[in-house]
């Protein structure tokens, strides 16, 4: 199993009238925490794209249990359970305080610039770490 953490100031922009967290507004929560997993992993985006790698986005879920309100502190950590092969799963915990405030996980398609489903490149997998390789 690999995690990892992102802090992050919910903004005045991504609530309601009510001051509580606009359910779209956790995608971008979701997407930052995943590109800062692979930051730390030494894999920027970045340079993902660069290789002409690309991730697109094939499944999403979230479930909500507490809301986040504008000002709040939140964690967003950021799974990854299993072995990448063609796709790669990710599972998040959003958490307020130190409570789960929601859950949620992504799967994304390895593609080459052409569009076309490949397997999880080796750098990839290295970057990951051993027990991934």
């Amino acid at each position: 199993m690999l995690a990892s953490e992102i802090e992050i100031n919910v903004r005045y922009a991504e609530t309601d009238m009510m001051s509580i967290v606009y359910h779209g507004s956790y995608l971008p929560w979701l997407e930052m925490g995943r590109t800062q997993l692979l930051k730390e992993r030494g894999y920027p985006y970045k340079e993902l794209e660069a290789k002409g790698l690309f991730l697109p986005v094939i499944e999403i879920n979230l479930k909500y249990r507490r809301p986040a309100r504008y000002d709040d502190t939140i964690l967003v950590r950021t799974i990854i359970k299993e072995k990448p092969f063609v796709k790669i799963h990710l599972d998040y915990e959003i958490l307020k305080e130190g409570e789960l405030i929601a859950t949620g996980h992504s799967v994304h398609a390895f593609m080459n610039s052409e569009g076309q489903a490949i397997k999880a490149p080796r750098d990839f997998l290295s970057a990951l770490g051993s027990e991934f390789q």
